[in-house]
């Protein structure tokens, strides 16, 4: 059993609130501990987001403690209002067991399910909160809640003025509960999570010691941001997300690989597994040796997510792409379209949007007028500009939007497909 499991993660940054540090540093030295996170499938995928606490997990049972990964079937029924200005919208439950789906493959990337002495479990908490009993269940847990201790907690307090259901005002009982339940049925001592669920975190707690006489602990990890202000995973292009599907390995890697210099240090020690005595000298240079840094990070996060192949292709196409080597070019994200919509020519905008390089054609335009696009390494110059075979290069041309964004058009004259 490793004796360092909280220092651990301490000193990589994920502790930002714990209860009873010194009791939970000594447990986890003394013993396994069983631990939950909770992941509610409101979306078909995480989002990079949720890396800091999958990350927490993979520490925790690298270190000989036991992980449970919950899904929230219950609970995103009715929808947390933490962190929210707005109530969210309200699923039907075949789209949160379809999502719940996605999101068991990507824990599993992050925690062994298959670990004889610390595997970890996932759980749907539909199990039991789907089955419950209102009056019951008021009788029994909604009694030992205090609405005024409930008001006081930030989450509930910053929806207030905004409007705040009756349904969204039961999410944090609903989670209580989920952790007695753990504890009563997996011996679950400890709940990690997000800031923004502290308020959740202790009247789970609380319903222990009430109901069990026993000690349960709680610890949350730091709401990401930016070293900018902007929240963790969020683009002007919308959500980094943990599917291929709806952000590409490369465009993924692309990310993590603009880190602002300011974010690299933190960043490496979050999303990576290096030791830190490595980060430290990888980090502490400047020009070069910064941006090897955060190619480092942008590799070793990618390959966690998406698999060594996938982040090794990832790095090629970058390098190709804005390093000038040529041995990347395939890896390039790519579109072909049919020879014949080419030769009647294309607007830019249209292109822009259709290739994923703008949200929408009005963004694509934004992005033509404030200079921002580029045809290889000349600029278009106005929304009317067209593209057209002789555009082309060896059958290929590099559409850039930004300095950081990327895509290739190619054409086939023979086949003339779309991609």
């Amino acid at each position: 059993m490793s004796t360092g499991a909280f220092d651990l993660l301490a000193e990589r940054g994920f502790v930002s609130q714990v209860t009873h540090a010194d009791e939970l540093r000594a447990l986890l030295a003394s013993e396994q501990v069983t631990f939950y996170v909770g992941f509610d499938p409101t979306a078909p995928s995480l989002h990079a987001g949720s890396l800091l606490p999958l990350m927490g997990m993979a520490h925790m049972q690298r270190a000989g403690h036991r992980p449970i990964a919950i899904l929230g079937g219950g609970t995103a029924l009715v929808g947390d209002p933490s962190g929210k200005t707005e109530m969210r919208k309200l699923l039907r439950p075949e789209d949160i067991a379809a999502n719940a789906e996605g999101l068991r493959e990507q824990i599993g990337r992050f925690v062994d399910f298959d670990d004889r002495a610390c595997g970890a479990l996932l759980i749907d908490n539909a199990t039991w909160l789907t089955d419950l009993k209102y009056i019951d269940f008021l009788r029994d847990i909604g009694r030992h809640f205090s609405v005024n201790r409930m008001l006081s907690h930030e989450s509930y307090k910053i929806r207030l003025q905004r409007g705040l259901s009756f349904l969204e005002f039961n999410y944090q009982l609903l989670q209580a509960y989920d952790f007695l339940v753990l504890f009563r049925e997996h011996g679950c001592r400890l709940q990690m999570g997000g800031d923004d669920q502290w308020g959740n975190i202790v009247a789970g707690m609380d319903l222990i010691r009430r109901l069990e006489s026993a000690d349960a602990f709680g610890l949350t990890f730091p709401l990401l941001e930016t070293a900018s202000g902007e929240k963790m995973g969020k683009t002007a292009q919308g959500a980094i997300w943990l599917d291929a599907e709806q952000t590409s390995p490369y465009d993924f890697y692309q990310y993590f690989r603009n880190t602002d210099d300011r974010d690299v240090p933190r960043f490496l020690a979050y999303f990576t597994f290096l030791p830190l005595g490595e980060l430290r000298q990888l980090s502490s240079g400047q020009g070069a040796a910064l941006n090897q840094a955060k190619e480092v990070l942008a590799h070793e996060v990618t390959r966690l997510v998406h698999g060594p192949q996938a982040a090794d292709s990832a790095r090629r196409a970058a390098r190709s792409a804005f390093g000038g080597r040529a041995d990347g070019e395939a890896d390039i994200p790519t579109s072909r379209i049919a020879a014949e919509r080419l030769a009647a020519g294309i607007l830019v905008v249209d292109l822009l949007a259709e290739v994923g390089l703008a949200k929408s054609k009005s963004d694509a335009r934004r992005l033509v007028e404030q200079g921002g696009a580029r045809l290889g390494d000349a600029r278009v110059e106005g929304i009317e500009r067209r593209i057209f075979p002789s555009d082309l290069r060896d059958g290929s041309l590099l559409l850039r939007a930004g300095k950081k964004r990327v895509h290739r058009i190619s054409t086939d004259p023979e086949r003339g497909e779309d991609r």
